[in-house]
């Protein structure tokens, strides 16, 4: 998890925010989001694990030059698919148990 921080951190050179949020997902997970505000390469990032075998990490990056207030609404759009998949998320173990 150390890790997960720190490559969002390599970011605050050029960001002027970066917001996280612990939530809890629809599947009991705990996964950390973190937005981010600026003229930065990566606007969302996000991260989940089950403390035990299980880690997932995930960082939204557009390859373009384009100013970030123009894709603004692509952003948005992706974050909603981001959430949508940390909601559903299921380990190997989550989804053999569930069968029985």
């Amino acid at each position: 998890m150390a890790t997960a921080y720190k490559l969002t951190s390599k970011h605050q050179v050029k960001a002027y925010a970066i917001d996280e949020a612990v939530i809890k997902t629809k599947t009991g997970k705990t996964a950390v989001i973190a937005e981010l505000s600026g003229e930065v390469p990566s606007q969302y990032q996000f991260f989940t694990t089950d403390s035990i075998n299980h880690f997932l990490r995930g960082a939204l990056y557009f390859n373009t030059a384009t100013q970030n207030d123009s894709l603004a609404p692509v952003i948005q759009f992706v974050q909603k698919d981001i959430i949508r998949l940390l909601n559903t998320l299921q380990w190997q173990e989550d989804i053999q148990n569930h069968k029985k």
